[in-house]
């Protein structure tokens, strides 16, 4: 017959008993283990976030187990993040751009200061002014028109009249701006037509508001710059934005000289679409102001193409006899006008 020693202290473990003591000997391993795959795991949770951030939906890293489909595609665009990249870096995009950087140096006083330089070397508030003015415009495959106008400005008081002279069928049509209210003057029906400053005139690529006095501090304000070398010119070249509706055109670029004349202006609509180009090479200094006697205009939106080019409509300005004589207080009215044409 068979007998088991029992040990003092020591009794005898059940089946239950040994499967349990056997899995509580296990679990230090286990732990081990799980904490040697941690780090592991951690990483291929980093690297899937970052697929996410990059608009990889799918990115997952390879495990062990995996690493025999090393070679199939691990990175799926998902459109769906798109969304959630442009509003992470658009912003990032902007605020640290170098136009975004430069607009944010121009306070509203400095944008003002600058553009009011601009604004008294061609504005005339202490006398009135008057010269003779030629707009010869060139249409691409139709020939060129001429329209030969005076002109009478008071910009004390924001006021001009114009009295056109040629050509002879529209010789003694005439304009009446006071204040914000323009006028058109037609000889043949003897009456008077209310017209807006950013209207053509006279169906060239000139504008009404062309022919007032400039107005840069008031109704735009600076948000970028930068320099440029404009032929002989060394300039400063301004982005700027309307401050109200009450303008031509909404966008504006400029370029300033070292003497403070703008010497060449791009304008654009309010979505940005450039609608002309102005260039002023020549100015004529009279004491301490100066008066633009060439200006240029390409019109961006007219034109024809010739021969394979693509030829812009062209609005030529000169200007002769300026003079700062004062003008008589009559010139400023539409009885003026009315006499001036029977």
């Amino acid at each position: 017959m068979q007998h088991t020693t029992i040990q003092p202290g020591l009794r005898s473990l059940t089946s239950p008993e040994r499967a349990r003591q056997s899995a509580r000997r296990s679990r230090p391993a286990r732990r081990v283990a799980r904490t040697s795959a941690g780090p592991t795991l951690r990483r291929a949770a980093w690297s899937r976030s970052y697929g996410l951030l990059l608009g990889y939906g799918s990115y997952r890293r390879a495990m062990p187990e995996e690493r025999s489909r090393r070679h199939a595609s691990r990175f799926r665009f998902d459109l769906t993040h798109l969304p959630l990249l442009l509003s992470l870096f658009l912003p990032l995009f902007f605020l640290t751009s170098p136009s975004f950087l430069q607009a944010q140096s121009f306070s509203r006083r400095a944008s003002r200061e600058i553009l009011a330089r601009a604004d008294a070397l061609v504005s005339y508030p202490e006398r009135d002014f008057s010269a003779e003015y030629t707009v010869t415009e060139v249409r691409p495959g139709e020939g060129t028109s001429r329209i030969v106008f005076v002109m009478f400005r008071r910009d004390r008081n924001d006021i001009y009249t114009i009295l056109i002279q040629e050509p002879e069928q529209d010789k003694g049509k005439g304009y009446l701006k006071i204040g914000e209210n323009l006028s058109l003057y037609d000889p043949v029906a003897r009456r008077f037509t209310t017209v807006s400053a950013s209207d053509r005139f006279e169906s060239t690529g000139a504008r009404n508001s062309d022919f007032t006095q400039s107005s840069l501090a008031e109704d735009y304000r600076i948000v970028g710059h930068t320099t440029e070398r404009l032929g002989a010119y060394a300039t400063d070249v301004y982005d700027l934005e309307a401050l109200h509706d009450d303008v031509t055109f909404p966008r504006m670029r400029i370029w300033i000289d070292e003497t403070g004349l703008v010497r060449k202006a791009e304008d654009y609509s309010l979505s940005g679409r450039h609608m002309r180009t102005t260039a002023i090479p020549n100015y004529r200094q009279i004491g301490d102001r100066y008066v633009p006697v060439r200006i240029v205009i390409q019109d961006e939106l007219r034109g024809r193409e010739i021969d394979g080019r693509f030829q812009h409509q062209r609005t030529l300005i000169e200007v002769e006899r300026p003079s700062f004589q004062e003008v008589p207080e009559m010139v400023f009215s539409r009885t003026f006008l009315e006499r001036v044409s029977e």
